[in-house]
């Protein structure tokens, strides 16, 4: 039997993990009286224009492309994008970008996929852009192409 500290933790650390479940599936449907945060003039631009869902999102591998999109949709939106989905070795699909570290899947807290989308299609670079109904965006530097899944 776990003594109280394990279950304080435990219960910490599922509050922690609802809280950001919850601000990542805010639709954005009020986004337009949001005041956007400015992130100002970055010294190094691609290495902090989007930060990890989790530790276990691998993304130090992305191309110049691919951190140039995601630093265009951080300046265009005021916030950094939320990558959920990186290089993935073992995607299963053999022509998935995220096999050769060239594709992202992102939210951007309180920006509407719809809106993410938009920006992403003028983002200089930009390959594939995919929506799912869950709310996450995929951007890739591959060859031109949309879809919505669902």
């Amino acid at each position: 039997m776990p003594f109280s500290g394990e279950i304080t933790m435990h219960t910490a650390f599922s509050i922690a993990i609802a809280g950001l479940f919850s601000l990542s599936c805010f639709d954005g449907a009020g986004a337009q009286n949001v005041r956007k945060l400015s992130i100002g003039p970055l010294k190094h631009p691609h290495a902090v224009a989007y930060t990890l869902q989790t530790v276990s999102v691998r993304a130090s591998c992305f191309p110049p492309q691919l951190r140039g999109i995601l630093a265009y949709i951080a300046l265009r939106t005021g916030r950094r994008p939320l990558v959920t989905s990186g290089f993935r070795p073992h995607s299963g699909r053999s022509h998935s970008q995220h096999r050769n570290c060239a594709a992202a899947d992102i939210r951007v807290p309180g920006v509407s996929d719809r809106t993410i989308v938009a920006i992403a299609a003028d983002a200089p670079g930009i390959g594939g852009i995919g929506r799912y109904c869950n709310g996450i965006v995929h951007v890739d530097v591959g060859p031109k192409r949309r879809w919505v899944y669902c």
